[in-house]
């Protein structure tokens, strides 16, 4: 049997983020956190691109145009859909995961999914660095982890 180990050392990778501009100031939260977990893992600043689109729906698209650039390692896609009165919720929700995971699924360069999905602002604030971690960190160090292991693969 073999045993395929990762690691999470990001030195000499370079990362994408894509992150969504609508319910900023939870966004803005995510974003901080992965930056600040890639660059603890070792990626260096240079090697962090961060572009912000409109909104989640949005994502998918960059994200496929970085995965097919051959620019970065792995795209980090951070967004927050906070469910309102409407059915728009769903619709956004399930466009933005299936098209990040269509590109994910290629397997290509990892992709990863950090779009929060709540049914409250408080909900979405707790998860952007406020009582339950934040997930754009946990995104990052996934990525990073997973960066390892397509190498190795």
């Amino acid at each position: 049997m073999k045993k395929i180990e990762t690691s999470l050392n990001g030195a000499g990778q370079r990362y994408a983020i894509v992150t969504a501009r609508f319910n900023e100031f939870v966004t803005d939260g995510l974003v901080k956190g992965a930056v600040d977990r890639l660059k603890a893992l070792g990626v260096n600043d240079d090697d962090i691109t961060v572009v912000q689109v409109p909104g989640s729906f949005e994502i998918p698209g960059v994200c496929r145009r970085f995965a097919d650039s051959g620019k970065v390692d792995a795209v980090l896609a951070l967004g927050a859909v906070i469910r309102g009165e409407t059915s728009h919720y769903d619709a956004v929700v399930n466009a933005t995961t299936s098209g990040i995971a269509s590109i994910a699924a290629e397997g290509k360069i990892p992709v990863l999914f950090g779009v929060l999905t709540t049914d409250t602002v408080e909900q979405a604030m707790n998860r952007a660095g406020l009582k339950a971690g934040n997930k754009g960190a946990d995104v990052a160090q996934s990525a990073v982890e997973l960066v390892n292991l397509y190498k190795e693969i």
